[in-house]
């Protein structure tokens, strides 16, 4: 098959023209909001366990926890006014039940493996949410989950080659990129 240069432009500005729009659709759905909530989680909670007694770090967790819980529930529903479309319901309640799934084998493989120390069950539920943000890229676009790849391998070289300093490194190499990922998606996007 020859295509002609010309084709070949139009097909390659039709191919950018549809990137270009799915960009602006996944930053102005709001899914940006997620990623600087979770980095944030993640930023406050991971320097509470580098640099807080185990009970006083678990405290934090619980709070920063809760407090992104009740912001994520109330930003979606304020953005699910904006993306509704006729199967918008039906996705979501899939998409809940696959994450209350993900999170059961989650469980299940704790209860399996018995991390020997808070380390390791941390990295064990990371990993899993990355693979279930990874899913959800593969079932939305590539451009929402991408990332979950690279915080992935940041993950695992902070847990094997910085032990000492794993929470520190999950903070600032993981939790803060997250923050100026969803910032980048908002105003660059």
């Amino acid at each position: 098959m020859n295509i002609s240069p010309s084709e070949a432009e139009e097909a390659l500005a039709a191919i950018q023209k549809m990137t270009r729009r799915t960009r602006h659709t996944i930053s102005s759905s709001g899914a940006y909001i997620f990623l600087i909530y979770t980095g944030m989680i993640w930023l406050v909670g991971f320097l509470a366990n580098q640099f807080l007694p185990g009970s006083q770090a678990v405290y934090v967790w619980a709070a920063v926890s809760i407090l992104g819980s009740v912001l994520s529930i109330a930003t979606g529903m304020r953005v699910s006014k904006r993306v509704q479309g006729p199967l918008t319901g039906m996705y979501g309640k899939r998409i809940g039940l696959f994450w209350l799934l993900l999170a059961l084998f989650c469980c299940a493989v704790i209860a399996v493996i018995q991390p020997i120390d808070a380390k390791q069950l941390t990295l064990v539920i990371i990993l899993f949410v990355l693979v279930g943000q990874s899913a959800m890229s593969l079932v939305f676009s590539f451009a929402y989950g991408w990332w979950a790849i690279p915080i992935g391998a940041l993950a695992l070289a902070g847990y094997f080659l910085m032990p000492g300093y794993f929470y520190l490194w999950m903070a600032v190499l993981v939790g803060g990129p997250m923050i100026l990922l969803g910032l980048f998606i908002r105003w660059r996007w």
